[in-house]
């Protein structure tokens, strides 16, 4: 059992959580990150595609406003490039394949008149919701209690039209309409910069992709505090006595001033707390999720659908693959299609056995490119929810009806125990940015309570 002292320990080596330790380290604290996981990156992982690129199996996409991420790129000697996005995109609907190009399909008139006249509204009650605290927006108990299904089948009447806005939900949540209040769907519209900012590719979420991979940010980024990080050392009990806490981990005890916790909030739960946390705390916990989500990627020699004038970026109604994109590396050296399980699809699939799995993924990609899609030199693939220190992704979401009560504990220190995470940003929840927001905040927080901390002493709890 190796036994420290320090000033502050940090739960979690992601995004967050490195953020947090880089910010107090340069304040002159002395910190020590303890990650589960035999590698630092959380909810971010790189493949190597056999020396030809690099792939990446978890979050991944930088848009033009997560400024925080850019800063990071360039401090840290990284690149990015862009999204491939030149070329017609895919539309498949009951079977029926349509190229389009521009920002949507071409589905029916009253079913483009229905997205347009929707998404004008919802932006519109966005806009009345605080990015950073959702739960005093002035109907937010109404919308709280409404979830976005109730709300399209309202407001949304053709089938397209809702199969649209399914299709967005799918995408920022890992959800379905009725798993997402519509209270939280319009704090992230408000905190993300608005719906075309979410979806877009180019001057969107979706824009930039990190040269050799995102996981490089938190690999740069833990050699910046590399003497700090124990990788291997899963948390299991923070006990608070005093000005003192003690985190137990697998192999690791640290003695501390303070902790932050970087995990998703249904994870932070999972451990031991003495004393209990406060009720209200625990009861955000509880009603707390994670979305459920499948990476897919199949591998060919080329990006052979670029030939062909198509961007390889596609939109399905019939799933199980619903949103697809071109992944390849930087310089084409090899072709790759990503395919997203999101929601039920994910839930669904990732029962089966992997080679179940594959060839439905597969069968997906031949119906949208060919038969050439259907014979892949490789295929990789991750299932969040199997991951034990990840449960799901892409971030953790409340149920309907506990956001506007619970929220205000989402972020409140329960007094030496600080929070951080994507899901507790301010802005940018559920994005690379937010997580580093979050984690900066928190460094804040704790460097506001412990101007000048000692290391405390050997003694411990």
């Amino acid at each position: 059992m190796e036994r420290i002292d320090t000033q502050i320990v940090v739960v979690g080596a992601g995004l967050a959580g490195l953020a947090a330790a880089r910010e107090l380290t340069a304040a002159g604290r002395e910190v020590v990150v303890l990650e589960a996981r035999d590698r630092v990156g959380g909810r971010l992982l790189n493949h190597d595609l056999d020396g030809v690129g690099v792939v990446e199996l978890g979050g991944q996409w930088v848009g033009p406003t997560h400024t925080r991420v850019h800063a990071w790129i360039r401090e840290l000697g990284l690149a990015t490039f862009p999204t491939h996005d030149t070329g017609d995109a895919l539309f498949e609907d009951r079977g029926v394949l349509r190229r389009y190009g521009g920002a949507l399909p071409r589905l029916s008139p009253v079913a483009l008149a229905e997205v347009a006249v929707a998404q004008l509204r919802l932006e519109r009650m966005a806009r009345r919701v605080p990015a950073a605290t959702p739960w005093e927006a002035p109907h937010a108990s109404v919308w709280d209690g409404t979830t976005l299904a109730s709300w399209l089948r309202r407001n949304v009447r053709t089938r397209l039209g809702r199969a649209f806005f399914e299709l967005v939900c799918e995408g920022l949540f890992c959800a379905q309409p009725q798993e997402i209040s519509l209270l939280q769907f319009l704090a992230a519209v408000r905190a993300s910069g608005g719906l075309e900012a979410m979806l877009e590719t180019e001057g969107g979420a979706q824009q930039d992709r990190v040269v050799g991979g995102s996981q490089l940010l938190a690999i740069r980024a833990a050699d910046t505090i590399a003497d700090r990080v124990r990788l291997g050392a899963p948390v299991r009990a923070v006990a608070v006595s005093g000005d003192r806490v003690l985190v137990r981990a697998d192999g690791v005890e640290a003695r501390a001033r303070r902790v932050i916790v970087a995990l998703p909030p249904t994870l932070a739960a999972r451990l031991a707390y003495a004393p209990a946390l406060p009720g209200g705390r625990d009861q955000l916990a509880q009603r707390s999720v994670m979305g459920a989500v499948a990476k897919c990627m199949a591998v060919y020699e080329t990006p052979f659908w670029r030939a062909d004038g198509l961007s390889g970026q596609a939109t399905c109604t019939t799933g199980p693959v619903r949103i697809v994109f071109d992944n390849s590396p930087r310089d084409g050296a090899a072709g790759v299609l990503l395919g997203f399980l999101e929601g039920d699809a994910a839930r669904r699939l990732g029962a089966l056995a992997p080679d179940e799995r594959r060839a439905l993924v597969l069968e997906a990609f031949v119906r949208l490119f060919g038969a050439r899609a259907g014979r892949p030199l490789d295929y990789v693939e991750r299932v969040w929810a199997e991951e034990e220190f990840s449960r799901g992704g892409y971030a953790g979401f409340c149920v309907p009806g506990a956001l506007a009560s619970l929220g205000p504990h989402l972020r409140r220190p329960c007094g030496r125990i600080h929070w951080a995470g994507t899901e507790t940003a301010e802005a940018f929840g559920g994005y690379m940015e937010g997580a580093v927001l979050s984690g900066e905040r928190a460094a804040r927080e704790v460097l506001a309570a412990e101007p000048a901390a000692p290391v405390p002493a050997a003694q411990g709890v």
